[in-house]
């Protein structure tokens, strides 16, 4: 094999890579005008005197700030901040109307537990701050014990986007509902 082979050798493998490459191409005409050029060409003047004549206008310094920063509304934040220190006090959320309610009357243990599930991310999505669930007392129950009170009591002890719970008083169902705070 000499030098010659050599490079037809080299030529061959050059065309074959070049041939598998596809070049992208763009389907814009070359120097065709850009959007900036055709809007100057309808008022009349060239994209170049545009240009020049916006870097000749002078802007208000203070202008030029706050079109870089932009502005802070100080009374939606101070809004914002005591409706934050609002849902933070422990007193105003336990005094607060629950606003949702899921009742699990007639479920079984399974079913409940699906339900207090789906109920709590739907919740959670809305971003309520405290709802309430009607287990019943288990009056109905077969057995001694109720089955719902405990269950909806270890749902709200395990998981995590739960806070603080408790019972209402005896006009909005006392020990057959919980309220619950989330997180």
């Amino acid at each position: 094999m000499d030098f010659a082979d050599i490079l037809n050798q080299w030529d061959n493998q050059q065309k074959k890579v070049l041939q598998k490459k596809t070049p992208q191409v763009s389907h814009k005409k070359a120097n065709a005008p850009t959007k900036e050029e055709k809007e100057a060409a309808r008022q009349g003047y060239t994209y170049e005197q545009i240009m020049e004549r916006d870097s000749k206008r002078r802007m208000n310094p203070m202008d030029i700030w706050l079109n870089r920063h932009g502005t802070i509304d100080k009374d939606k934040l101070s809004e914002q901040n005591a409706q934050k220190q609002k849902f933070e006090s422990v007193e105003y959320l336990r005094s607060m109307v629950p606003q949702a309610t899921l009742d699990l009357h007639q479920l079984t243990k399974d079913e409940a537990w699906n339900r207090l599930n789906s109920f709590v991310t739907e919740c959670c999505a809305k971003k309520l701050k405290k709802i309430l669930i009607i287990h019943g007392k288990g009056i109905h129950s077969h057995g001694s014990d109720s089955v719902l009170g405990p269950m909806v009591k270890m749902f709200v002890e395990q998981d995590k986007r739960l806070g603080m719970s408790g019972h209402p008083d005896k006009n909005h169902g006392g020990a057959g509902a919980t309220w619950v705070i989330i997180k």
